[in-house]
């Protein structure tokens, strides 16, 4: 794939079977950090496995053209973990990275998107309490820090609770107005 992605798609591994999870694991276990990258995320497996044995988490594989591009998980009662000043109001969006050989095409930005999507979908399905996705991105991370402000998160200042440095408090909620009045991704997913 040349240039900038178009599309992804979230497969949530805790909806799928046992073997279609061991496929996507596999999957997982193939992705690469870029150099210095592991001070801003862990091991990818490590992390999806993480999600799939804690109740409060929902790992997703991220997909772009068939091949599996990145994990994330969205996880609930957490919200503190980024800074935020309750742990119910918002999903909190961790583990996030995508390949190193699929960086620089806009994947992070469709896949931070679609992650709201994503979060807005399970607050109205479980009737919860969340109003948006919450982060954090450690400041040395411009890459980072420009694909969640592209895909709409705002900057709600430094968090120094991370444990590789200064991060800042991303936030993105389920109703434009209420950040900056930016339209709500239509991804698919």
């Amino acid at each position: 794939m040349n240039g900038e992605a178009r599309s992804v798609w979230l497969i949530p591994l805790d909806d799928l079977g046992p073997d279609a999870c061991a496929i996507q694991l596999g999957a997982v276990a193939l992705l690469e950090l870029a150099p210095g990258q592991l001070d801003f995320v862990g091991d990818p497996l490590r992390m999806a496995l993480a999600g799939l044995a804690e109740q409060s988490r929902r790992p997703y594989v991220i997909e772009a053209n068939g091949d599996a591009v990145g994990v994330l998980t969205l996880q609930a009662g957490a919200a503190r973990l980024a800074g935020w000043p309750d742990d119910h109001s918002a999903w909190l969006l961790r583990g996030f990275l995508i390949d190193r050989r699929h960086q620089g095409r806009g994947l992070g930005r469709l896949a931070a998107a679609a992650a709201v999507v994503a979060a807005a979908k399970l607050t109205a399905g479980q009737e919860g309490g969340e109003a948006g996705v919450v982060l954090s991105v450690n400041e040395r991370n411009p890459a980072g820090l420009a694909a969640y402000q592209n895909a709409g998160f705002v900057d709600h200042g430094q968090y120094l609770g991370g444990s590789s440095g200064p991060q800042r408090t991303m936030y993105h909620s389920f109703t434009p107005q209420l950040h900056g009045g930016l339209p709500l991704p239509q991804v698919p997913h």
